[in-house]
């Protein structure tokens, strides 16, 4: 079945019959006016309300879209998910309207934005297609929407989000006449691209030692009866192997990642292991979910009518591969249908310096956790010497956006002959034979390139619009060692090793410390005839210049002074920086409250993403940096937020008086969880009576049932003789062990917590409109408190 027609007139009687029945929904569109939502939201919404799946992505090019329209989907739409694409001076122009239903699906794809005149009267082309519901052409227009909805320059429309753009909006619209603006050249976006560099290394088809450790680390925790674990692996062990090997005992296994790349290299590692069983790719391109082994797109496979075509315990092992690369609700969506006997996610990047969802998901058991600097003392990893040189630009004179350094001002910086000067110099006194480049912009890519050959030297600069052939053929020459360099823009972050690589160069401020550790792991593999690989690093005074040295140290600790002995380095490993950085370093580290500028920064970059100020835990989960910096700098959490002036006035008066209950609740000492339990119990009667007299025979049922309800906390505080005893409800036993251990600490340590005769409460007296804010606060800090204290407990370090 396929139909094709061209509609030139009111689309919007065909959009509206469309919605009417239709599973999915996607809309792309470069921009929406007030009278087009007007037109559809009121469809949209009897399409939510039966359980349709919607997605819409709008542009913000030349912000012509309405912010009053944006408002109208954000109100009326719940359900729906959202997203701004932001493009940044660049033409936005797709335009497209895909519908899917039990046995069919439908396309109108042409000229028509999402306004009255666009929709009815207007003069335009659309080209409308219906096809059956497994076309693979509708396939490949929804793989492309999937990308560019959750392409890095989108983000999600909330009220946050909203006020941002809308304040731009004004500023453009009192300059501009965007009446009359020509829309520009169509879009092409930088879609990930399907790559098979063949991986220039031997296969091994047994365990090396540090995947043995890992399996044995697994074993262990299956025979505990978990269900879940994260294992964290510096780049070059062999991640992708291990969850083959781990595959050996499973009947059917589902691989996730976020990039076809890994998928396609991900499927030749198990062919390796398992050479005579089925293999499938499950991505927009493919539809393959018969195979013993399915590796899958997670933009792909989190699409409703995608997960319907699985039967919801299809897969008894679930591997995730680098899953802190994608958003949340796309893994949660698939976690959340498929019901493995286990999960397993696997990652180079050190769980305390980014994003935490991939931690959180594994409920913190960490199975193993691999550094590089271990890896190296045991000689599974190259030697590194690290040379950290100054970087001629001035970065307090480029402006700040968001959580990054503004694009064209950057670029104009790095072009200046006097930066490619310096980075040639200290390449040449510092090189070895084959070097990877990190650049910022593919602009910068080139110019550094086309420098280099100018003096001489053999080097290209490949990116994201370079063939696929022309990575290959580069890639092998530079390990032939007939090229000198290559300069790369976000290609060779992860997914592709060249073990002879034995120099790296860093052209770019590190905005992130996640692709920074995985930029280093590109020259640490081993290697015939290399003995160590060089780092040569342009450290200016951008963000994250001193924090970035973090990566260094397995406390994940800043040294303060920068010398080689600080960072407690392997001995074939050295570290040195020029006296200008030491300089730099020193003052960034000494300057104002750096630390407190940081975490504010982290907290407004958190707050747009949820739209909302984030909880404590959601801080520690989701934010760019240690949510330790918070009893570090601010003492407790409501302070925090007071010192980012997110507080109204009532607020402030409750953090006023009860500073010191949140600040005991804080900092108490918790050598086992009990504690925190005890007031965890206490708030389930809800915020009028929390605080107030209770026994503790009534406390004993939620304290049993909170510490059995996952492996891991029992294993953690009932493990001992005398835990043991109370796996099996006895309230005599547990009232027992409430009274001789949290119930004495916390009248010990706080002179409000009472004893008196059968009867425990905490004198607080909140008057009634403080009720609800010590309560929320109360139960934010107690969750933080008890999910960190079991992720550090449980977790097991190489």
């Amino acid at each position: 079945m396929t139909k094709l027609s061209l509609i030139t007139t009111q689309l919007q009687s065909h959009l509206i019959k469309a919605m009417k029945e239709a599973d999915t929904i996607y809309f792309v569109v470069s921009f929406i006016q007030k009278s087009g939502a007007q037109m559809i939201t009121s469809h949209l919404k009897r399409a939510s309300e039966r359980g349709a799946e919607i997605k819409i992505l709008v542009g913000d090019y030349l912000y012509i879209t309405n912010p009053e329209a944006l408002r109208q989907l954000l109100n009326e739409l719940p359900e729906a998910e959202i997203r701004l694409f932001e493009s940044k001076g660049r033409s936005f122009h797709p335009k497209a309207y895909l519908f899917r239903y039990e046995t069919a699906c439908q396309t109108f794809i042409g000229s028509s934005n999402l306004s009255k005149s666009a929709l009815t009267t207007g003069i335009e082309w659309n080209v409308h297609t219906e096809l059956r519901v497994d076309a693979p052409f509708f396939e490949h227009v929804v793989d492309q929407f999937l990308h560019l909805f959750f392409h890095e320059q989108t983000v999600p429309l909330n009220t946050l989000t909203l006020e941002q753009y809308k304040r731009k909006y004004v500023v453009a619209n009192a300059i501009y006449n965007l009446s009359s603006a020509v829309e520009a050249d169509d879009f092409s976006t930088d879609m990930p691209t399907i790559i098979s560099e063949e991986m220039i290394t031997d296969y091994h088809l047994s365990p090396r030692p540090a995947q043995q450790l890992a399996l044995d680390a697994l074993q262990a925790m299956r025979e505990e009866q978990y269900d879940k674990a994260l294992v964290i692996m510096a780049t070059g062990l062999g991640k992708t192997y291990l969850a083959a090997f781990f595959a050996r005992s499973f009947k059917r296994v589902l691989f996730i990642a976020h990039r076809e790349q890994l998928l396609h290299q991900a499927k030749q590692s198990f062919t390796n292991v398992f050479p005579n069983d089925e293999m499938s790719i499950f991505d927009g391109n493919h539809k393959e979910k018969n195979g013993r082994f399915v590796f899958a797109s997670i933009f792909t496979l989190s699409a409703h009518y995608h997960l319907q075509q699985f039967d919801k315990d299809a897969f008894d092992l679930i591997v995730i591969d680098e899953f802190h690369h994608a958003t949340a609700t796309s893994y949660e969506r698939v976690l959340q249908y498929f019901q493995p006997d286990f999960l397993l996610g696997i990652t180079a990047t050190p769980d305390r310096l980014d994003n935490q969802d991939v931690y959180a998901l594994c409920d913190g058991n960490v199975a193993i956790s691999i550094h590089f600097i271990d890896a190296i003392r045991q000689g599974w990893l190259s030697p590194f010497h690290y040379i950290g040189v100054r970087d001629p630009i001035d970065y307090t004179t480029i402006e700040w956006r968001a959580n990054r350094y503004d694009e064209s001002q950057l670029l104009a910086a790095q072009l200046q002959e006097d930066y490619a000067m310096t980075a040639l110099h200290e390449w040449e006194h510092h090189k070895q034979k084959r070097t990877i480049a990190f650049c910022s912009s593919v602009a910068q890519a080139l110019t550094m390139s086309q420098y280099f050959n100018e003096s001489g030297y053999r080097t290209v600069a490949l990116h994201g619009d370079s063939t696929i052939a022309e990575r290959r053929q580069m890639i092998e020459r530079l390990h032939l060692g007939k090229l000198d360099a290559i300069f790369t823009v976000n290609l060779f972050n992860e997914g592709v090793d060249i073990p002879l690589v034995d120099t790296l160069l860093f052209l770019r401020p590190t905005e992130s410390l996640a692709v920074f550790t995985q930029q280093i792991g590109r020259g640490l593999r081993l290697a015939e005839g290399k003995s160590h690989c060089v780092i040569i690093d342009l450290i200016g005074n951008y963000r994250k210049a001193d924090l970035k040295l973090a990566v260094f140290s397995q406390d994940e600790t800043i040294p303060t002074s920068f010398v080689a002995s600080d960072f407690h380095l392997p001995s074939d490993c050295h570290i040195e920086f020029d006296t200008e950085v030491i300089d730099l370093l020193q003052m960034l580290r000494t300057k104002r409250s750096p630390r407190k500028q940081r975490a504010l920064d982290a907290l407004q970059q958190l707050r747009l993403e949820l739209g909302e100020t984030p909880t404590y835990l959601q801080f520690h989960l989701k934010a760019d940096v240690d949510s330790k910096i918070v009893r570090e700098q601010f003492k407790t959490y409501p302070q925090f937020l007071g010192y980012a002036q997110l507080l109204n006035e009532i607020e402030r008066q409750t953090l006023t008086k009860f500073e010191q209950w949140f600040h005991t609740l804080t900092t108490t000492k918790m050598t086992k969880s009990y504690k925190l339990i005890v007031v965890l119990a206490m708030l389930q009667r809800g915020e009028n009576n929390w605080y107030k007299r209770i026994t503790l025979q009534e406390i004993a049922p939620f304290f049993h049932r909170y510490l059995m309800a996952k492996n891991y906390r029992w294993q953690t505080d009932l493990s001992d003789k005398q835990g043991k005893a109370l796996q099996h409800y006895n309230e005599q036993k547990i009232v027992q062990l409430l009274k001789q251990m949290p119930i004495r600490a916390w009248t010990n340590s706080y002179q409000n917590a009472k004893l008196e005769g059968a009867f425990f409460s905490f004198s607080l007296q909140p008057t009634e409109e403080e009720m609800s804010i010590l309560f929320d606060w109360t139960y934010q800090i107690c969750e933080y408190r008890l999910h960190t204290y079991f992720e550090r407990k449980s977790k097991i370090s190489f």
